[in-house]
C-alpha cells in the first residue's frame, strides 16, 4: 500500500488534504507529521482517529533525525509545514527562517538519500510580490516583500538547486490564497467571519483595495493530487483560479451573508510593504487537466457556514493566550489609531 507523508498536516490545508486523500485514494496510507504549533489543532487530528490508513507523529521538520524514518516509509511527500502569516513574520522573522528555510533544507537533504521519493514543495504566489498588471508566470522574477515570502522564495530556490545539483525529484507549487474549513482565525477571511459573529470590528488594512486571487481549499487539494500524478519533476506549477477580489468587498460579502451591519468595518493602519495585487497565470496546470470547481461566492458561503456551525472549534482558539496576545499586539494600536 503506497504511503503519503504530509508534513504540516495538522494545519488548515493539511487537514483538508488528509481528508481529501483518504476519501479519494482508498488504497493509500496517510502519515501526518506536525510540530503542533499554535496554527495546528489536536481537534483536526481527532477527525481521523479510528481510520486504519491514518497515522500521526508529532515532530519538527527542522529535526532531521525524527523525520527520516517516516520519510523512508513514504512514496510521496507533500511539504505543507511552514510558518505562513505575514503579520507574524514581521513580528518574529526568525521562526520563519527556521521552519520555512531550514526545515525545507532538511527535507531536501534527506531526499538526497531517498531519491525515489517524489517531493512536492508547496509554496505561495507571494514570492512574486505585487503584480500591478497581468499575471505572474512560473518564470516571473521573484520579488518577495515580507520575511514570510522571502523565506518561501529562498526555499523554492533551494529546491530547484537540489533538483539541478543532486537530481532530487522535486516539484514546486505556488498557490493563490486559500479559503475553507479549519483555517486558523488570524487569517483574513476567518478573522472577518469570527469577528462578525462576535459583533467585533472587522479590521481592514489601509483602503481595503488590496486584491488577492482566491481558491477553495478542496480545489487546491485536487490540484496537488493531479500534480503528484502528472506533474513533471523539476517543474514549478502555479495554482490559480482567476477569482480576484479586494479585501473590502470580501468583508462586505461576509457581513451580508451573516446579516450583520456594514458599520462593523473598521479601516486600520496598513501593514508595512503591503502588496497591492497578486495574480497567477496557471496555464501549465490547466494543461495537466485541472481547473477550479468551486466558484468564489460558493466557496465563501461554505466557509462562512463552517464557522457558524463550529463555534466551539474557533472560540477555543480565539480564547487561547497565543491568539489573544497576537490580536492585541497586531490590532490593538491599529484600532486606537483608527478612531
Amino acid at each position: 500500500m503506497p504511503v503519503l507523508l504530509i508534513t504540516g498536516g495538522a494545519g488548515f490545508i493539511g487537514t483538508n488534504l488528509t481528508r481529501y486523500w483518504l476519501e479519494n485514494h482508498p488504497d493509500w496510507q496517510v502519515i501526518v507529521y506536525d510540530k503542533m504549533t499554535y496554527a495546528a489543532s489536536h481537534r483536526n487530528i481527532e477527525l481521523f482517529e479510528g481510520c486504519p490508513r491514518f497515522s500521526f507523529f508529532k515532530g519538527d521538520i527542522a529535526d532531521r533525525q525524527s523525520l527520516e524514518p517516516l520519510l523512508a516509509r513514504a512514496d510521496l511527500i507533500i511539504n505543507l509545514a511552514a510558518e505562513t502569516h505575514v503579520d507574524r513574520s514581521l513580528m518574529d522573522p526568525e521562526s520563519f527562517l527556521r521552519t520555512d528555510l531550514i526545515g525545507t533544507y532538511n527535507l531536501l537533504e534527506l531526499h538526497r538519500k531517498y531519491r525515489d521519493k517524489k517531493f512536492i514543495q508547496v509554496s505561495t504566489d507571494e514570492v512574486y510580490g505585487s503584480v500591478p498588471e497581468g499575471k505572474a508566470t512560473e518564470d516571473s522574477h521573484l520579488n518577495p516583500s515580507s520575511p514570510y515570502s522571502a523565506t518561501k522564495a529562498g526555499a523554492d530556490l533551494l529546491a530547484i538547486a537540489y533538483f539541478k545539483s543532486y537530481g532530487v525529484p522535486v516539484i514546486i507549487t505556488r498557490c493563490c490564497n486559500n479559503l475553507g474549513p479549519f483555517q486558523y482565525p488570524e487569517k483574513l477571511i476567518p478573522l472577518l467571519i469570527t469577528n462578525a459573529l462576535m459583533d467585533l470590528p472587522l479590521p481592514i488594512y489601509g483602503d481595503g483595495k488590496q486584491v488577492r486571487e482566491w481558491i477553495y481549499v478542496d480545489d487546491h487539494c485536487r490540484a496537488l493530487d493531479i500534480i503528484a500524478d502528472r506533474g513533471q519533476i523539476g517543474q514549478i506549477y502555479n495554482i490559480g483560479t482567476g477569482y480576484e477580489r479586494d479585501n473590502l468587498s470580501i468583508a462586505t460579502q461576509i457581513l451580508n451573508l451573516l446579516n450583520k451591519p456594514l458599520s462593523l468595518i473598521r479601516f486600520v493602519a496598513d501593514r508595512p510593504a503591503h502588496d497591492k495585487r497578486y495574480a497567477l497565470d496557471w496555464q501549465k496546470l490547466k494543461n495537466l487537466g485541472w481547473s477550479p470547481v468551486v466558484p468564489f461566492e460558493e466557496a465563501l458561503k461554505r466557509t462562512v457556514e463552517f464557522y457558524v456551525s463550529n463555534v466551539t472549534w474557533w472560540r477555543e482558539i480565539r480564547e487561547s493566550p497565543v491568539f489573544r496576545s497576537y490580536y492585541e499586539a497586531n490590532y490593538g494600536w491599529r484600532f486606537q489609531d483608527s478612531r
